[in-house]
């Protein structure tokens, strides 16, 4: 005979575990509620002989379901008790928490899955080991609560591969396009404290940084923005440089004219613009996130600037 176990492999008929299983109930039964040792067998026999009867291979639940009859039918009520009891807790394990052991190889660095799911974390540092703890508990939680059981099978085959799983658990988005004209131009709220639209382009990039780490910190994936909503905040540099440019000329009593003053301005700006861009490159490159990530940014429309 063969038996189909839950995973859905087929394996040969075992007699000896059901014996064990009804012994253990036993012994959890009080003494003078037990079976003798004679009782136990007899059990596994019917039970044996009932599944020769069905003439096909029986899954482990129809299997037990006949062991709990058998033991009704010898009026051993508390070991039916205790028997479904058992069947129950082993139910429970293997539903139970099974992510002891990737944690622990996170712990000590040895897991290779989570370090080559996502290549713009750094596994050595505390923040990506915390979020890769979290991260084997919402793959858990996928796997055993939140995804069919077709794709699980598909993904733990190689035939697919379900990616960001460690994710999957919690409301977040994958991959975002930001809308950086509107937070540059409207204000936005960074760590619940109001941005103002900023008033030149050094501090636009100053906020369009905090925008990257605040967003990548809260997804998982790459993020696009559009570099050119910056453009606006060049002329607004130059308006408010040439007014600089013209008080202190006229602080220091120096009569110049207008052309002199925007090409003095002009200068500044192009320093501004330049360290602008500077200061974008070298954050996003130095930013580590809540999570343990670099920001993976994908900037368009660079060349109007």
């Amino acid at each position: 005979m063969r038996v189909i176990k839950r995973s859905g492999e087929e394996v040969l008929f075992d007699a000896e575990k059901i014996e064990n299983a009804v012994r253990k109930a036993n012994v959890a039964t009080v003494e003078t509620a037990r079976v003798t040792e004679e009782k136990i067998k007899e059990i596994t026999a019917n039970v044996v002989s009932r599944c020769e009867k069905v003439k096909r291979a029986l899954s482990v639940e129809e299997i037990q379901d006949m062991v709990e009859q058998e033991i009704m039918a010898q009026d051993a009520y508390q070991l039916a008790h205790n028997y479904i009891t058992y069947r129950y807790e082993r139910a429970l394990v293997r539903k139970a928490n099974t992510t002891d052991k990737q944690i622990l190889s996170l712990i000590g660095r040895q897991n290779e899955e989570a370090n080559q799911e996502n290549s713009n974390k750094n596994p050595k540092v505390n923040s990506t080991q915390r979020d890769y703890m979290a991260g084997e508990v919402s793959k858990d939680i996928t796997r055993r609560f939140l995804l069919p059981k077709d794709i699980i099978d598909a993904h733990e085959k190689g035939i697919i591969h379900f990616h960001d799983a460690d994710y999957f658990a919690q409301p977040m988005y994958n991959c975002c396009l930001i809308n950086l004209e509107d937070m540059l131009q409207n204000g936005t709220v960074i760590s619940e404290t109001k941005i103002e639209k900023p008033h030149s382009f050094a501090t636009a990039c100053n906020i369009a940084t905090q925008i990257i780490a605040q967003v990548a910190s809260n997804q998982y994936g790459g993020q696009t923005v559009t570099l050119s909503h910056l453009a606006p905040f060049v002329d607004v540099s130059r308006q408010r440089l040439r007014r600089l440019v013209t008080e202190e000329l006229a602080d220091a009593g120096i009569e110049v004219d207008s052309e002199r003053i925007n090409r003095i301005a002009e200068k500044r700006l192009k320093d501004e613009v330049r360290a602008g861009i500077q200061t974008i490159q070298y954050q996003i490159i130095t930013l580590m996130t809540t999570n343990g990530q670099a920001p993976f940014v994908i900037g368009m429309d660079c060349q109007k600037l």
